[in-house]
């Protein structure tokens, strides 16, 4: 079950490159979340929805929680319209729409940046989108971009043939992947003859073929006004905006009606049967064994679909639901995961598993269909049906606290169902299902006839990769690179924003510490009647050693395993039955604590959480379970570039006996016993050591009694552990390092060394710095010379990781193996322009401006206030740094900043690790 997630496989411009899906190709179901008929009648309540003269389709909703506003444009075309010979198409489009208009010949990544847009952007199945949620006074500026490309997008030589390096790059990233791999190979023989049978990325072969007429053909049939939805929601006016929608769109011409007759073959019945097929088998170099198992299903419009999503969530709901249980909690597995693609077409159901180490696919596969099998035979029981409802429902409601998801959530039902409105007779429905209704769909859809399943089993050494080689870097020396793009000339490109509101004034939150010194943050947030809470214990992995790395993450992993009163099941449905979560995870500096639920559950939530934190029982058996699921992460980290490639880099920055150096090994956690658990656990987790934080929609005085009584018995004595971390220096010299992993086709490079600390006083001017040179893969100087301009990488971008004690600055890209040389020649080139030449007066205004704009939209989701809240209190900051942060940045001098170019900019002390193929490196460099 894929609750509030939206898979969606394309383009991100985000750069969040370490967190792109990989394994799937689909938006999940019908709605990527559900709630509660009631709460679909309030979410679509004051929608308006027009129509323009030339078609295009108008939804607007006014949300007035924060002063921001999200415009999106949904045009209904994707991999579905595509036919043979041109796969990918869609997605090769939707890259070349940040490439400029005929009006405005310039990277529309720079134009959203220097307005403060949170900008997006992806291509699926049935549909493409492009997003951005701004400050309320650039509505306005943000309708005229996204309408000036629907019409006048640069479409030609130069703009495809540097877009299509950039896309082979992305999709050689994938094949990285050995579950995108399985996925591919099984999604083309479950769908022969279907467009949804292949990647929506698209394939190399294709790609490089494409013609600017074939492309240019394909903007005009379907990047057409009635092809498309423009959505609008957050803190505006309607009447007004419509007036300015009818002014900036209605002018728009339609274009072709080839978009309602163009794409698949026509779908045979998902419910006939036919011979069951052997599994397709991969024997390819990777790290852990992975099943995928693929069922038929209906269109989205079908009257099972309701059905077949609670199903999905009583097969893989949580911890408590059926497949948890029967594969990874029996120890078969490391993960199981399941999720139903329902869109315009027929779709399907996926399965996904991890195998435990040392497990037969064959016997995971056996007992899946024997889960399978009971589901069709007997009716599932009353508990599982509430359970699995009231999931759908929370995660509905947790899914949409802020504006850009309400508008997806929008843009999706009118697009995919044609119906806005269609989520409302979703949930009723949902909520009318029955254990028959369930048990017929399982039958139905759940067929083992018509059932695809693949198996990729990995055939290099566990965990092991390759050799690795050492390159001098001579071969960067004479790299030239271009002026950097001057803001001045940008603006002309701006349009106008209207005149600047007076934001309304973030609240601060309440800070009280209990008698057992757990300090606790409160911010009262009515507008929703949700939950949000995070908190960090300082039992990090700093504390670890390398004789017992892993030790940390263990811990954490095991605290939901079992308390004194309550088993580790009994545990996950107390919070799964009522859709709350609550999870665990350990990073250098701390053990971060994640909570959601609806408001009414805050109790169970907190009650919860403090009987884990007291009372944590480490049970042998799940230890030992957990410790086989770490060891099959560790080989899956160590087959991937990033994972690999970072692990290098950072313990090539810092010495061994640095607590930063530390990185588990399969021997580390093998040694580790329950008894080191107990140890680290009795030692670290403690109330003085604990910072929490809350928002939502509760009663401030009623959740201290809370926090008092449920926390109230769990004491410490004596003092904290404190951990003395020395400096670091820089390297004296420029470091290179080769990791070459096997059947890898993208290379993953970091360059960078030890940074800074949060509270270090040129850390504003950093942020500023860190804007200019690669904060953005469009917008930035490393994203417009090596991404933009020579095509060399899918995304470029540079971070000051920047806590409790200095992280490393880097630079982090991803390069096709004949690239890297000179994607890190450019890099290095730049770094040193940038040393020699400073920054210009407009570039560090304009990057001002870019950050301090985009903070309220941070501030307009519940989640991370909870998140920016609690990072404020754990790294020493201020309570008003959450509202003082937009002056921060802007009274940074200039003078400060090229005194932070001076101390933080190093070209000749880099230490540079690359992971992935081994061609990277040139012979004798």
């Amino acid at each position: 079950m894929k609750l509030r997630s939206y898979m969606f496989l394309g383009f991100f411009l985000s750069l969040l490159l370490t967190f792109l899906p990989f394994s799937s190709n689909f938006i999940n179901a019908a709605t990527p979340t559900a709630v509660a008929p009631v709460s679909a009648v309030s979410f679509t309540q004051g929608v308006k929805k027009t129509v323009l003269d030339n078609g295009l389709t108008v939804l607007t909703k006014e949300v007035h929680t924060a002063p921001v506003v999200s415009v999106q444009v949904w045009y209904k075309v994707g991999s579905r319209n595509e036919v043979k010979g041109e796969n990918g198409i869609s997605h090769q489009l939707e890259h070349l729409m940040f490439k400029g208009t005929t009006a405005r010949p310039v990277q529309f990544g720079r134009l959203f940046s220097a307005l403060g847009s949170q900008f997006n952007a992806f291509t699926s199945y049935d549909e493409t989108a492009y997003f951005g949620t701004v400050q309320r006074d650039r509505l306005e500026a943000l309708l005229t971009l996204e309408a000036d490309r629907m019409e006048n997008s640069l479409v030609g030589p130069e703009q495809l043939t540097s877009e299509k390096r950039v896309v082979i790059s992305e999709l050689q990233g994938y094949e990285n992947s050995p579950g995108y791999r399985l996925s591919r190979a099984v999604m083309r023989d479950a769908f022969p003859n279907r467009a949804y049978g292949l990647p929506v990325g698209g394939t190399k072969a294709d790609v490089e073929k494409f013609t600017v007429e074939q492309v240019r053909n394909y903007y005009q049939t379907y990047y057409s006004p009635e092809n498309a939805t423009l959505v609008i929601t957050g803190d505006f006016a309607t009447e007004p905006v419509l007036k300015v929608v009818k002014e900036t769109y209605g002018k728009l011409a339609k274009r072709s009606q080839q978009g309602n007759v163009r794409g698949n073959v026509a779908p045979s019945s998902p419910v006939a049967a036919t011979t069951k097929k052997a599994p397709i088998v991969l024997k390819q170099p990777g790290s852990a064994a992975l099943l995928q198992a693929v069922y038929p299903l209906p269109d989205i419009k079908h009257p099972d679909v309701p059905a077949i999503d609670v199903m999905d969530a009583i097969l893989t709901g949580g911890r408590s639901s059926r497949l948890y249980q029967a594969l990874v909690e029996s120890g078969l597995a490391s993960s199981v995961s399941g999720g139903a693609a329902e869109l315009i077409e027929p779709g399907w159901y996926e399965i996904n598993a991890t195998a435990a180490p040392g497990q037969e696919l064959s016997k995971i596969a056996q007992v899946l269909q024997e889960s399978l099998g009971k589901l069709q035979q007997q009716p599932v029981t009353t508990e599982e049906l509430t359970r699995a409802k009231t999931q759908l429902q929370a995660s509905y409601i947790l899914g949409n606290q802020d504006i850009t998801s309400q508008a997806s959530q929008l843009g999706y039902n009118q697009t995919i169902a044609g119906d806005y409105r269609f989520i409302e007779q979703y949930l009723a429905a949902i909520a009318k299902v029955t254990p028959a209704q369930v048990q017929k769909v399982a039958k139905t859809y759940l067929n083992p006839a018509k059932q695809t399943i693949g198996f990729f089993e990995p055939t290099q050494p566990d965990g092991k990769p390759g050799t690795s080689s050492a390159g001098s870097g001579r071969t960067v020396e004479n790299f030239s690179p271009g002026k950097p793009v001057d803001p001045a000339q940008l603006a002309k490109y701006l349009p106008p924003t209207t005149s600047a509101t007076d934001s309304a004034k973030q609240s601060l939150p309440e800070e009280f510490t209990l008698n057992n010194g757990l300090r606790v943050l409160l911010l009262r947030d009515r507008s929703l009647p949700t939950i949000n809470l995070s908190g960090q214990i300082d039992a990090g992995t700093e504390f670890d050693g390398n004789q017992k790395a892993g030790l940390a993450n263990l811990t954490a992993a095991n605290l939901m395993n079992g308390t004194q009163t309550k088993n580790a099941l009994t545990l996950a449905k107390t919070l799964e039955d009522l859709g709350a979560d609550l999870s665990f995870s350990a990073s250098r500096e701390g053990v971060n604590v994640s909570g959601e639920g609806l408001s009414k559950n805050l109790p169970i939530l907190i009650q919860t959480l403090a009987d884990v934190l007291a009372n944590a029982t480490f049970p042998a058996d799940q230890l030992e379970l957990s410790r086989q699921r770490a060891l099959t992460s560790l080989k899956v980290q160590l087959d991937d570039p990033r994972g690999l490639g970072r692990q290098v880099f950072q313990q090539a920055i810092y010495p061994e006996n640095h607590p930063f150096h530390s990185f588990p090994t399969f021997e580390s956690l093998k040694s580790i016993s329950r008894d080191d658990l107990l140890g680290f656990y009795q030692t670290y987790y403690r109330p003085d050591s604990t910072t929490i934080a809350i928002v939502g929609d509760f009663d401030p005085v009623k959740v201290k009694t809370l926090l008092n009584q449920a926390f109230g018995k769990w004491q410490a004595t004596g003092k904290p552990p404190v951990l003395k971390i020395s400096s670091v220096p820089l390297p004296q010299t420029s470091t290179r390092l080769n990791k070459i992993i096997p059947g890898k086709a993208e290379a993953v490079t970091y360059i960078g060394y030890n940074g800074i600390s949060r509270k270090d006083p040129r850390y504003y001017a950093a942020l500023i710095l860190n804007q200019i040179l690669g904060g953005d893969t469009l917008s930035s100087r490393l994203g417009t010379e090596v991404r933009d301009r020579l095509g060399l990488t899918y995304g470029i971008y540079s971070n000051f990781a920047a806590g409790i004690n200095p992280g490393p600055f880097l630079i982090q890209m991803q390069t096709a193996p004949g690239d890297t040389q000179n994607a890190i020649a450019s890099t290095l080139a730049l770094l040193k322009q940038l040393r020699e030449q400073g920054v210009t007066e407009a570039e560090f205004n304009t990057a001002k401006r870019s950050l301090t704009n985009s903070y309220p939209v941070d501030l307009a989701n519940p989640s991370n206030v909870s998140s920016m809240i609690l990072d404020n209190a754990v790294l020493g900051l201020s309570r008003s740094e959450i509202r003082d942060f937009p002056q921060r940045i802007q009274a940074v001098t200039m003078a400060q900043m090229q005194q932070a170019i001076e101390d933080l900019i190093k070209p000749e002390n880099l230490v540079i690790v690359t992971a992935g193929p081994g061609e990277t490196v040139p012979k004798g460099g």
